[in-house]
């Protein structure tokens, strides 16, 4: 087809997106297309704006390393992994869900943990902290021998494959539920962080006067044959930022109740006080259980 005009483009390119031959892919060409080209016509964007953008693109995608992903930190920054995590679960958007964004830090293949141990792998000065968890699915019911991830930033606010001072895999662990959808462990208290700001993403926030920070969280991964895969962050709603996360990503359901505790520990001699406890309840919905993408190696 030739152009003669403007207005003639969007059905020609529209035409072609719709010979595609499976069915979810021409949806999502059509739909992106139609949106794409209603943007340009929004925003009247400029040739040069254009070729900006293409190379903020392109620098994005160079930005991404072993130890780092620019994409996933974009997507979040913008809303919108969180708007497809909700959208996608909860009864698609209608109730609350556990479900959260996976962020830019997990990784594959953490150290087993028993039950009651410790996930603290070199030293860590920080507030004690206690985490007992269940799983269950939508009814309440346990879920027993579901493997569970877990993962967190240390007490100054990094994650072990950005601290060289963190031993390999501290503060990561994976366990097993027990016949009540049980697991427990010990750790340090989490404080919230900045996503790294010497990218794209960086020059976004400071474009638009938004501070960096995360509020402080646990990360958990939770898989189990017949369910799908739970991604799941608990924040702590005392943290100063619960209300403007960066990322978007704090939701009522997902805040968690940490306790601080003034008193000894009652079953740990070396915890004088103070330290803290976290009780929560992780709510798997069925469907399939697939291991997401590692963000990082």
């Amino acid at each position: 087809m030739v152009i003669k005009t403007e207005s003639d483009l969007t059905p020609a390119v529209l035409a072609a997106m719709n010979r595609t031959e499976d069915p979810r892919l021409r949806e999502i060409l059509v739909a992106m297309v139609t949106h794409l080209h209603a943007f340009v016509r929004e925003v009247r964007l400029t040739e040069v704006e254009f070729r900006e953008t293409t190379a903020i693109l392109n620098e994005i995608g160079k930005l991404h390393t072993d130890h780092h992903n620019e994409f996933v930190l974009m997507a979040g920054s913008l809303g919108v992994s969180s708007l497809v995590c909700l959208l996608n679960n909860g009864d698609r958007g209608q109730t609350e869900t556990s479900q959260s964004l996976l962020g830019p830090f997990w990784r594959l293949n953490s150290p087993r943990v028993e039950n009651g141990g410790s996930i603290i792998r070199s030293e860590t000065p920080g507030t004690p902290l206690f985490v007992h968890a269940r799983v269950v699915d939508r009814d309440g019911k346990p879920i027993a021998g579901a493997e569970v991830d877990v993962w967190h930033a240390s007490p100054v606010g990094l994650y072990e494959n950005q601290d060289p001072d963190q031993a390999e895999m501290n503060l990561r662990g994976k366990f097993m539920t027990d016949e009540q959808g049980r697991f427990w462990f010990r750790t340090v208290k989490m404080v919230g962080y900045p996503i790294p700001v010497d990218g794209v993403v960086g020059r976004l926030l400071k474009a638009q006067g938004r501070h960096p920070y995360r509020p402080a969280h646990l990360h958990a991964l939770i898989f189990k044959h017949g369910y799908k895969t739970l991604i799941s962050q608990v924040f702590d709603p005392s943290d100063p930022n619960i209300d403007s996360d960066v990322q978007f990503g704090v939701t009522a359901a997902l805040t968690g109740d940490f306790i601080r505790h003034e008193e000894p520990h009652p079953t740990e001699a070396d915890i004088p006080g103070p330290w803290f406890s976290l009780d929560y309840t992780y709510v798997m919905e069925p469907g399939e259980a697939v291991l997401p993408r590692p963000p990082i190696k």
